[in-house]
């Protein structure tokens, strides 16, 4: 990143102009904006794998690291197009008619939908990639807003069992309230182990949603502080070896770099279908937004916290500091946002 960037992909919004190659979007709708900005057009829009568009990231930097290039997303960093991001009281939507999904003026709050945005897609992506269904049993390291949408939208699917991964007590009981077993990492020296001893013949489904943040061996610690590691693999090598043989691992916490001590015989030996990468939100937005609108399932419980859009870098110290209340996310609302609540 750099000074001066404009932050955020969760939003929502009514539209104030729009440009003369807009067709579907209108002056006065209500939108949620979605982070992934795509074409519409390229060999990946035309498979519904919108986060690979072709078109929209021209940052160079991303093919010299991984061969390819991602596409462009709102206020996420300069490797994905250096987009301004949608904290801001306007923003300017580029290819509005795929990027701004319609949403009804009435009857549905602004937290279900903001939380359609981001965290709910990006969960049922997890779902996606993990393939959950019916019957499964699944195990989700991180109990942050996705991981824990990632578990109720498990459940949803039809999963019998799941586990949810955590250090933090609080959120853990958030899993829990829900129908989650809560598994605290620090409570066993081997978090594998503890669910092969709960589920011997391994979990169907296993999903990582914390990402690089999560180092908790000592060798991954002084990787990082010698800078010769960028992520860690300790989450994911415990998700391996749970997991079943030839069951499914989906990686959602955040990856960019490199990794050691990765278990790469164990994934190919237990014939483990490994898939990861950024949510497709165009493809799964008119079935989410469906079930939030007609009440079947509730996206907004992330949200822990309500604050004037004037405080974010509050916000961000909390977040940082892990003090935000309630221990999840917070709303920040415009003062547009505030005259409409206050007119409701």
């Amino acid at each position: 990143m750099k000074k001066g960037d404009i932050m955020g992909h969760e939003a929502i919004g009514f539209v104030e102009e729009v440009g003369p190659e807009v067709k579907k979007i209108k002056k006065g709708d209500r939108v949620i904006i979605l982070p992934v900005i795509c074409c519409g057009e390229c060999f990946y829009c035309k498979k519904q794998e919108y986060s690979l568009c072709d078109r929209t990231n021209p940052v160079p930097e991303m093919d010299k690291m991984w061969g390819h290039r991602l596409s462009g997303i709102f206020g996420y960093t300069q490797l994905t197009g250096g987009y301004p991001g949608d904290q801001a009281e306007y923003c300017r939507i580029p290819n509005a008619d795929l990027v701004c999904v319609q949403a009804p003026k009435e009857g549905v709050s602004a937290e279900k939908l903001l939380a359609l945005a981001d965290v709910a897609t990006t969960a049922w992506h997890g779902c996606e990639l993990a393939e959950v269904g019916r019957g499964h049993t699944v195990a989700v390291w991180g109990c942050g807003p996705i991981g824990l949408s990632i578990q109720k939208l498990s459940f949803f699917r039809g999963a019998s069992k799941v586990y949810a991964i955590d250090p933090d007590p609080k959120r853990l009981k958030i899993a829990e309230s829900f129908g989650a077993v809560p598994v605290n990492v620090t409570e066993h020296n081997d978090v594998a182990d503890y669910l092969l001893e709960q589920e011997p013949h391994g979990l169907d489904k296993t999903i990582e949603a914390s990402g690089f943040r999560s180092a908790q061996s000592l060798i991954h610690k002084t990787m990082r502080t010698l800078d010769l590691e960028g992520d860690q693999s300790d989450t994911v090598a415990a998700a391996i070896k749970a997991c079943r043989k030839g069951g499914n691992l989906a990686l959602i916490g955040d990856f960019f770099f490199n990794t050691n001590e990765f278990p790469i015989g164990a994934l190919m030996e237990k014939t483990i279908t490994l898939r990861g990468g950024q949510l497709f939100a165009q493809k799964y937005h008119p079935y989410l937004l469906n079930i939030t609108v007609e009440g079947d399932y509730d996206p907004s419980f992330v949200f822990t916290h309500k604050e004037k859009f004037e405080n974010l870098p509050s916000l961000y110290k909390m977040q940082n500091e892990h003090t935000m209340p309630g221990g999840l996310k917070a709303v920040a609302v415009t003062p547009y946002g505030r005259e409409l609540e206050g007119s409701s």
